[in-house]
């Protein structure tokens, strides 16, 4: 998602600022601007991991933020509140050079949810009501150059005019989100011998680290193996966790004392979360026996110092 957003946020804040259709979207798609000016435009599907041929009228300029669906798939209706999994090739309005290009990778999802009719109305009404296999065109308004300093001096290399970017946008597939599960689910692992014992009480986890020795790596292991989508790096995760030091056992944070979950990008953690939770799956229950190099290393944060032990309740991934 970080990826689609820094190629389309300046679109997405445009087409904020123009405003969109208050009508309900469903059940197709509904286009807005300059739309005319898309008349010219051809696609060449050349299938899902290449991007399509392009040919336009050039220079293509647009006034206000454009989107319309311009080739029509024939899947299902994607629908409010489902992940359309999106692939994207920005272009230069005005010579048609490619500026990004995410066909070759993994499709990017996007999450047509309230936060994004509010954001962005006119983004969401046009991928609300398409169907998969459709490829949209949006057209973003370029930007003119600042003018000159009263002192002489050269503008900046920011001030420099931006010609329209015409994005292809094509609509790969469509997917319900999963809901965020209240406690984690799935089958009960029995841990080996030597690890942190976990006992519940009244539906939180307490964590015994008495004898266990200081672990020379990361040790991940389920103690409850959840059914569900398997979490990659990428994900922002939903999660109810405690954390204690395993010298001592000092409880140092806890998801569960401040009654709620937690969310966060798994990348913005540190390394014993990222590579300890990321081919777990949602639903399972984790313990993470964590060296202090791959915690917060000698100096520790807080009451979290030297190797940390936690129990995640991994309960959603987006």
């Amino acid at each position: 998602m970080r990826r689609l957003l820094a190629i389309l946020l300046p679109g997405l804040l445009l087409l904020t600022a123009c405003g969109g259709s208050t009508a309900e979207p469903e059940p197709t798609s509904v286009s807005a601007g300059e739309t005319a000016k898309f008349d010219s435009l051809k696609l060449t599907d050349n299938g899902d991991k290449k991007a399509p041929g392009v040919e336009f009228t050039k220079p293509l300029e647009v006034a206000e933020p454009t989107i319309k669906v311009i080739t029509e798939g024939s899947g299902e209706t994607v629908k409010a509140n489902q992940v359309a999994n999106i692939s994207i090739l920005a272009l230069n309005g005005t010579d048609g050079s490619t500026l990004e290009d995410t066909f070759p990778g993994e499709p990017e999802p996007l999450e047509l949810n309230d936060e994004l009719k509010t954001s962005s109305e006119v983004i969401y009404n046009a991928f609300v009501g398409a169907k998969v296999g459709s490829s949209l065109a949006l057209a973003v308004p370029g930007q003119q150059s600042a003018p000159s300093p009263s002192d002489g001096a050269s503008p900046s290399p920011s001030a420099a005019a931006q010609p329209t970017q015409l994005l292809i946008i094509k609509v790969l597939s469509a997917e319900d989100v999963a809901p965020v599960l209240e406690k984690p689910e799935g089958e009960t692992v029995t841990p080996p011998a030597g690890l942190p014992t976990v006992s519940e009480k009244d539906g939180v986890p307490e964590i015994n680290v008495e004898g266990v020795a200081a672990p020379t790596a990361l040790v991940s292991q389920d103690l409850i193996k959840g059914t569900g989508a398997t979490v990659k790096e990428s994900d922002t995760l939903t999660v109810n966790y405690v954390g204690v030091t395993l010298e001592g056992g000092t409880k140092f944070d806890s998801s569960f004392d401040r009654g709620e979950p937690a969310s966060f990008p798994l990348t913005g953690v540190i390394k014993g979360w990222t590579q300890g939770l990321a081919g777990k799956t949602v639903g399972s229950r984790v313990l993470l026996v964590i060296p202090k190099d791959l915690a917060y290393g000698d100096a520790g944060q807080g009451e979290a110092k030297g190797d940390l032990v936690f129990v995640v309740d991994i309960l959603g991934a987006k």
